[in-house]
């Protein structure tokens, strides 16, 4: 990151910004932000849920190393039970906002609904494939809950955590009804047969 930004630099900076792990059973909700760098531009940035894993883990490596900023943030199970998973992803967005290095002018967001954040914000549908910012904080927000659910099924093997990433998949959902649930499953979520 250039620390030599000046003032007149920082006032110009958007923030993109995006989460992982809405829709599944199980785990925490992931968000990330990322101010791109204008005069480094990455090729390829898109909707992480088109790219293959090993693109993005390697698009995400680009973007930790070339973005002025970016960062991470979570929102755990008991705060999806507690908030529900919408006010969840929102509170996930607004720590990763919050955890920036750089203080950006305005956050754009993917999809309809917008973070209460201290700066504007404007909620933009299919951001994550229009917007290369949204693109990247798509990217390293799936990549994160991705790693962070490979770890899981290491602790909790037999529900294939590794591979559906706590998704409503029949495998899934077959492990829940013979396994029960782990302290990672979501209460509020319906596990059973759709």
């Amino acid at each position: 990151m250039d620390q030599g930004l000046n003032q007149a630099d920082t006032e110009v900076l958007i923030a993109g910004v995006d989460e992982a792990g809405r829709g599944p059973l199980a785990g925490p909700v992931c968000a990330a932000a990322v101010i791109l760098d204008p005069a480094s531009p990455i090729l390829g940035l898109a909707d992480s849920k088109i790219l293959s894993p090993s693109r993005r883990a390697q698009l995400a490596s680009l973007i930790q190393a070339q973005a002025l900023a970016w960062s991470i943030a979570w929102a755990s199970v008991e705060e999806i039970d507690r908030l529900n998973i919408l006010q969840a992803s929102m509170l996930a967005m607004e720590r990763a906002v919050a955890s920036l290095k750089l203080k950006p002018s305005k956050a754009l967001v993917d999809g309809n609904r917008c973070p209460q954040l201290a700066l504007p914000v404007e909620a933009i549908v299919s951001g994550d494939r229009l917007i290369p910012a949204i693109s990247a904080a798509s990217i390293l927000a799936k990549v994160a809950r991705d790693r962070f659910m490979i770890e899981l099924d290491a602790q909790y093997p037999g529900y294939g955590f590794a591979r559906h990433k706590g998704y409503p998949t029949a495998e899934h959902r077959g492990a829940l009804r013979r396994l029960g649930p782990t302290p990672w499953h979501r209460s509020s979520f319906h596990w059973g047969p759709d």
